[in-house]
């Protein structure tokens, strides 16, 4: 008896111990096949967001290769890059003449120690530290900024490839918002000018080609300033009339769609499209700029932000409510009513808007 109690019990036991390893086993497998949220990220390395050194030669990223990432251009010297993708922020540092293009960057854009540099770039902030001699084809959403630099040129962004407008809602940027011409000058000197505007007519590809090599031509790039995504804007130079019109679409379906409309009838007809805005809007804000027309156009201030548009050229006011009336009859816009008044939506839109953007 007591030798076959001892035989059960060993058995007993060698079989409570095989359940107890096999619950740890698959314990253990448990354990290993499951994934928490920081094993699913892909590792990230910083030389595939870095271009460091280089001489002589053209690169660049793919659409989605940057993806929102930081990225870092460093000691590069006579080199053609351009970054087909939204990225967080970039900094160029210690450039010497090369043509940069840099799609929609979500924060800043820095430049310091760089000369000879032609570069297009969209941002939503943009500065310079110690540079010189740049010419910059910009759209910026704040007011950019230059800091001990000379011999800065700024002009209106334009550019198209197929994926840039959606880089620019990945990058939270709108495509209304620029500011490109209001530069801030943080250490100016007395009796000189260290920015200027470049002329109405430069054009993209005389300063930054389109890019040569092979991987980078599968991106169908044009510099045609009537193609681009930004809306090229006259900016603060000098207008050439005293006639300007306001022109605001409410917040729907084919918003920006009736706004580059619009942009093409006005700008077909020969008359300057001078700034453009898009921006939310309080009730409160609606009496100030819609006035007499308040009640008309408050209840669409809910739908949405604005898109707001500045013609300028003699007849502008007659000319804008011509195309409003034959293009967009079944949408109601607010365009300026007389030349009288005209100077004075403008005034009041942008006023609003500036202090907005600012806040």
């Amino acid at each position: 008896m007591g030798c076959f109690f001892s035989k059960k019990a060993k058995r007993k036991g060698s079989s409570k111990e095989a359940k107890a390893g096999e619950q740890q086993q698959q314990k253990q497998d448990g354990e290993e096949s499951k994934q928490y949220s920081w094993d699913k990220r892909e590792k990230v390395d910083p030389k595939d967001y870095m271009f460091n050194g280089l001489k002589d030669q053209t690169v660049g990223r793919l659409p989605d290769k940057v993806a929102g990432q930081q990225f870092v251009i460093q000691e590069c010297e006579n080199c053609n890059i351009y970054i087909f993708d939204h990225s967080a922020t970039i900094t160029i540092d210690d450039c010497t003449n090369c043509r940069i293009f840099l799609g929609p960057v979500k924060g800043s854009v820095f430049f310091r120690d760089c000369k000879d540099c032609k570069c297009v770039v969209a941002c939503q902030q943009f500065r310079t530290r110690d540079c010189r001699k740049m010419d910059v084809f910009l759209c910026c959403a704040t007011q950019p900024i230059i800091e001990s630099s000379t011999g800065m040129k700024f002009g209106c962004f334009q550019y198209y490839y197929p994926e840039l407008a959606s880089q620019f809602k990945d990058a939270g940027l709108s495509i209304f918002n620029n500011t490109w011409s209001n530069i801030h000058d943080f250490t100016p000197l007395s009796g000189e000018t260290n920015w200027s505007l470049l002329p109405c007519d430069s054009a993209v590809q005389d300063y930054i080609p389109p890019p040569d090599l092979e991987e980078l031509k599968a991106v169908r790039v044009s510099t045609d300033a009537s193609r681009s995504i930004i809306p090229v804007t006259w900016g603060q130079r000098q207008k050439k009339s005293d006639e300007s019109c306001l022109v605001v679409f409410f917040a729907g379906d084919y918003t920006i769609a009736n706004a580059r409309k619009m942009i093409d009838e006005m700008v077909g007809k020969g008359f300057t499209l001078i700034q453009t805005k898009e921006v939310a809007m309080k009730p409160e804000d609606g009496k100030r700029v819609f006035q007499d027309k308040t009640s008309e156009f408050t209840p669409l201030l809910e739908n949405g932000p604005v898109v707001a548009l500045e013609f300028n050229g003699d007849g502008a006011v007659d000319n804008c409510q011509s195309v409003i009336n034959n293009t967009f009859s079944g949408t109601k816009v607010f365009v300026s009513e007389n030349k009288a008044t005209s100077s004075h939506d403008v005034d009041n839109f942008y006023n609003f808007a500036d202090m907005q953007m600012g806040m």
